[in-house]
C-alpha cells in the first residue's frame, strides 16, 4: 500500500537557514556515505561474508538531518536497527560500522557478540538497541529522566519505525515523558511498513503524530526525504527540550527503497508499481538538485566526493575483514555472573 504523498518541495528547501555551504555539503556527504556503506553491506551479505544486513536506503535524509541537530557525546541517542545515517552523523566511522557487520572483536557496539546493526558507542552516548521492537522507547525515557535528575542539559533522542508504535512500550514511554516533562524527542521513521504489515493495518489514524495530543506534547509531521526540513524541525524540538519544555514526537515520512532486511523478499507484499513509486522519492538525488541550484555542488566536486567515499568504504571493508574475531574463551563473558 503506497503512502500518502507529501509535497515535493517544502518550505525548508526554499527558505533561508543557519547552515553554511560547508555544512550543507557535510549533510550530503554523510547521506552519500550512508548509502555507499549500506549498498556494500548488502553485497557482502549476498557474498556470504557477513551474516545479515538491514537497509536504510530511503531513510538517509531523516537520519542525517535529525542527528545533525544534536551535540555528539553530550546528547544521548537510542537508535533502531535501520539508523546507519544517525550513527555516522554522530561520529561513528565506516570502519567501526564494518567491524560490527563482520562481528569482529574490535566492533564498538558489542565486540562481535551482537547482531549487526545493533549500534552502540560509549564515547558518543549511543545506547544499544535490543532486538525486541520498541524496547528502546521506555529506555530512552529513563535516560532522559536521569539527565533531568542530574541537572544536565543533555537531550535524549529515540528513533523507531512505525511498527514500534503498535507496542505498549511506545505509549508508556510517551505518557511518562509527558507527565515529567522530560528532555526527550521521539523520532518515528515512518516508511509505511512494519516489515510486511502496512500502516493501514497498524493504526486507525492517518499519522503517528496524531497520538501526541493524547499525551499533551507537540507532534511534528515532516517530509523525511527533505534533509533540511528534518534538520529544522529537530533543531526546534532540541531547543525546546533543552529549555525544559518537555518532549516532542516527530514523524518523518520516508520511503523504504529496498526490502526490510537481507532475509526479506518485499516482492511478496509490495507491488512493482509501489516499489517503482518509492524509488521516485530517493532523498539523495533530491538534495543533490537543491545543492546544485544553490551553487554548492557541481560535477567535479561530486565526482571527487564519490571517489573519496568509495575509497573510504573499500578501506573500511578491507580493514574490518582482516580484523580478528572474538576469542572463543570470551563467549560467555557478560552472559553469566562471574
Amino acid at each position: 500500500m503506497a503512502q500518502e504523498r507529501l509535497p515535493t518541495r517544502t518550505r525548508a528547501e526554499a527558505a533561508p537557514h543557519d547552515l553554511t555551504d560547508a555544512q550543507l555539503l557535510d549533510l550530503y556527504t554523510l547521506m552519500a556515505l550512508s548509502r555507499a556503506i549500506d549498498e556494500r553491506m548488502w553485497l557482502l551479505q549476498r557474498q556470504g561474508k557477513i551474516p545479515f544486513a538491514v537497509t536504510g536506503q530511503g531513510h538517509e535524509a531523516a537520519q542525517v538531518g535529525s542527528a545533525f541537530a544534536l551535540r555528539p557525546g553530550e546528547d544521548w541517542v537510542l537508535p533502531y536497527y535501520r539508523d546507519l545515517g544517525v550513527v555516522l552523523t554522530l561520529g561513528m566511522t565506516a570502519r567501526e560500522v564494518l567491524l560490527d557487520a563482520f562481528a569482529r572483536a574490535d566492533g564498538p557496539s558489542s565486540g562481535g557478540r551482537q547482531m549487526p546493526a545493533h549500534y552502540a558507542c560509549r564515547r558518543l552516548n549511543i545506547v544499544s538497541v535490543s532486538s525486541p521492537v520498541a524496547t528502546q522507547l521506555p529506555q530512552a525515557t529513563g535516560v532522559a529522566l536521569a539527565s533531568k535528575l542530574k541537572g544536565e542539559r543533555a537531550v535524549t533522542v529515540c528513533y523507531f519505525g512505525d511498527g514500534a508504535t503498535s507496542k505498549g512500550d511506545f505509549h508508556e514511554a510517551l505518557n511518562f515523558a509527558a507527565i515529567h516533562r522530560l528532555p526527550v524527542i521521539f523520532f518515528c521513521e515512518n516508511n509505511g511498513w512494519a516489515i510486511s504489515v502496512p500502516v493501514s493495518k497498524q493504526m486507525p489514524v492517518a499519522h503517528v503524530v496524531e497520538r501526541a495530543r493524547a499525551y499533551n506534547m507537540p507532534g511534528e509531521l515532516v517530509d523525511g526525504t527533505d534533509v533540511l526540513a528534518v534538520y529544522e524541525r529537530t533543531r526546534a524540538a532540541v531547543a525546546r527540550a533543552r529549555a525544559g519544555d518537555g518532549p516532542t514526537l516527530i514523524e518523518a515520512r520516508v520511503y523504504r527503497l529496498t526490502a526490510h532486511t537481507s532475509d526479506d523478499d518485499d516482492r511478496r507484499y509490495r507491488s512493482e508499481a509501489e516499489r517503482a513509486e518509492a524509488r521516485q522519492h530517493d532523498p539523495l538525488p533530491r538534495f543533490e538538485r537543491v545543492l546544485r541550484a544553490r551553487g554548492v555542488l557541481n560535477d567535479a566536486l561530486l565526482a571527487a566526493l564519490q571517489a573519496r567515499i568509495a575509497r573510504e568504504v573499500a578501506e573500511a571493508v578491507a580493514l574490518a575483514e582482516a580484523a580478528p574475531l572474538p576469542a572463543p574463551a570470551d563467549a560467555l563473558r557478560h552472559v553469566y555472573a562471574a
